[in-house]
């Protein structure tokens, strides 16, 4: 391939290498330059135009890219026609993405041309996720170069593992003193995670923490079949010949793997019995957020082995507990003169509306800076410090979920949606824990809220203040979301139709301390294609 200046008269079926405007008329990049084109930008009185020759050999960007993205994806994928040099691939199913990292670095490798970016190795996808993307850099690639890469691809470099059905028992262990809330919201989110990898929480059973009542609680679950053991101990596992998996080795089963190099999620056992996987939770699996649980059970679930090599790899990016999106920075040990530990508090997102106003699809599936709105407010409760992020599904359920699968929120479902905004916060405040001592209620289609706010939201709780409801407000006026104490549930749980809590607001002023903030984000929330159109402005605008 030629590039460089080329003047008017040796520029036929030559391709724009910049944008161009001659008089009236924009030429894009890349665009081939024909007869008439070249009339018109010679008639604005421009002699010469930057452009790319194609030479014999060379493979034009479109052509190399659809090449090479027909041969990348395996099961569970589907390739999408090439545009400037970039081809993309989907998933057509949820499950995890397998990929062949060798050959993708071999593939990268072959020229600078050609390039293959992927989503991260064992991401948890829903379907018609784009998963890789092929970019012919250049406006054309030498033919042979494109052959190499297609030696390389006689086996796809990535797949969707689907999640296989599976039938689980967790086995939870008691010592004096165990709270049995503690172990009720462990069902609770075990069963949210067996549900998002398309298993089933078939029963549960607690005995005491000890070698004797685990060994029979452990022959009475066989006795009723699993696919999946999960045993929460209630004291952390410290070494292979602990109380857990000296329990499993007891009963004919073995273990494959003591620790993992991922925080939290340190202390996980992963065993054999019957053929069948055992888990051990490490203690962070009783929290909904992202841990080495996760990895473990989602490769499970999707039957993929899991070798040493595979955990010693699990290292690089296994540091989850103070990842930006996800900050939960361990503190020193608590003097004696530290303050005393906040109340546990969850986030609220109200996901279940039909979006009548907006008059045509589900708002909050409509796209915002790439990615589905509802993502937006989902994202931010997860970074602030809310020990739960509850998410209230109704209407389209499954692609709300869909659209979160990967963030692993909790989720309620309310079948009542149609009967108003009331029924959601009824259906949230009957799934809490019972150790919640307020929510943050979040709209869906608010996605400027930022965690920041949220987390000075929190700080203003303060039940020996009184101070149980805490409203954010902008330019003095009162916004969303607002944080509700304990106290106003049993009320909650009494009002009806679409008003959400704002006469429990106006009925307990004394209760009410204001939040003023310097962004209006407060306030916008998106009920109509104009409101819509007018926030991706102001993105793009910002950006």
């Amino acid at each position: 391939m030629r590039f460089g200046p080329l003047a008017i008269e040796d520029a036929e079926n030559a391709i724009l290498a910049h944008a161009l405007v001659a008089g009236a008329t924009r030429f894009k990049k890349g665009q081939r330059l024909g007869v008439e084109d070249l009339r018109s930008i010679a008639d604005a009185g421009i002699r010469t135009v930057i452009a790319a020759t194609l030479e014999p050999g060379d493979l034009a960007e479109d052509v190399a890219a659809e090449r090479l993205v027909q041969k990348i994806g395996g099961s569970g994928t589907a390739w999408h026609p090439a545009t400037t040099g970039r081809a993309n691939l989907f998933s057509t199913t949820r499950g995890l993405l397998v990929l062949d990292e060798d050959r993708i670095n071999a593939l990268n490798a072959i020229d600078e041309a050609i390039t293959l970016a992927t989503l991260p190795p064992f991401s948890l996808v829903p379907d018609e996720t784009m998963l890789a993307t092929i970019k012919i850099i250049p406006f054309a690639v030498p033919k042979a170069a494109i052959e190499t890469a297609l030696a390389l691809l006689r086996r796809p470099l990535c797949r969707i593992a689907s999640f296989v059905p599976k039938r689980a028992w967790l086995i939870q262990t008691v010592l004096p003193g165990t709270s049995t809330k503690m172990l009720d919201k462990t069902v609770r989110i075990t069963n949210e995670r067996l549900v998002a990898v398309n298993a089933t929480l078939v029963g549960e059973s607690r005995c005491a923490h000890e070698e004797v009542a685990l060994i029979s609680a452990i022959k009475a679950a066989q006795g009723i079949g699993f696919d999946l053991l999960l045993i929460a101990g209630a004291s952390a596992t410290t070494d292979r010949h602990d109380v857990l998996p000296a329990s499993i080795c007891a009963v004919g089963g073995s273990i494959e793997r003591f620790g993992m190099p991922v925080d939290p999620g340190n202390l996980l056992v992963l065993g054999q019995l019957d053929s069948h996987p055992v888990i051990g939770l490490p203690g962070c699996a009783r929290s909904p957020k992202l841990n080495g649980f996760d990895w473990i059970l989602e490769r499970v679930a999707a039957d993929l082995p899991v070798s040493a090599q595979d955990f010693t790899r699990m290292g690089v990016g296994g540091l989850l507990m103070e990842i930006p999106s996800r900050p939960q920075p361990r503190d020193s040990m608590p003097s004696e003169s530290s303050a005393p530990p906040r109340s546990d508090i969850a986030a609220v997102v109200l996901a279940a509306g039909r979006s009548t106003r907006m008059g045509g699809p589900n708002k909050l599936l409509a796209t915002v800076n790439g990615v589905p709105m509802v993502r937006h407010a989902v994202q931010a409760a997860l970074a602030s410090p809310a020990d739960e992020v509850l998410v209230v599904t109704g209407h389209d359920e499954q692609a709300v979920r869909d659209a979160l699968l990967d963030l692993r929120p909790g989720f309620v479902h309310n079948s009542h949606y149609r009967s108003g905004l009331s029924t959601s916060l009824q259906a949230a405040i009957n799934a809490l824990s019972a150790d919640i001592e307020a929510i943050i209620v979040m709209l869906g289609d608010m996605p400027l809220v930022t965690e920041s706010l949220l987390e000075r939201l929190i700080a203003a709780f303060d039940v020996k203040a009184g101070h149980t409801i805490v409203v954010p407000t902008y330019a003095g006026q009162r916004g969303n979301p607002i944080l509700l104490g304990r106290r106003h549930f049993n009320e909650i749980l009494t009002i009806s139709g679409d008003v959400g809590a704002r006469n429990l607001i106006a009925a307990h002023p004394e209760a009410v301390i204001e939040l003023p903030t310097e962004d209006n984000g407060t306030l916008l929330d998106i009920d109509t294609p104009e409101a819509l159109d007018e926030l991706i402005g102001r993105l793009r605008v910002s950006a």
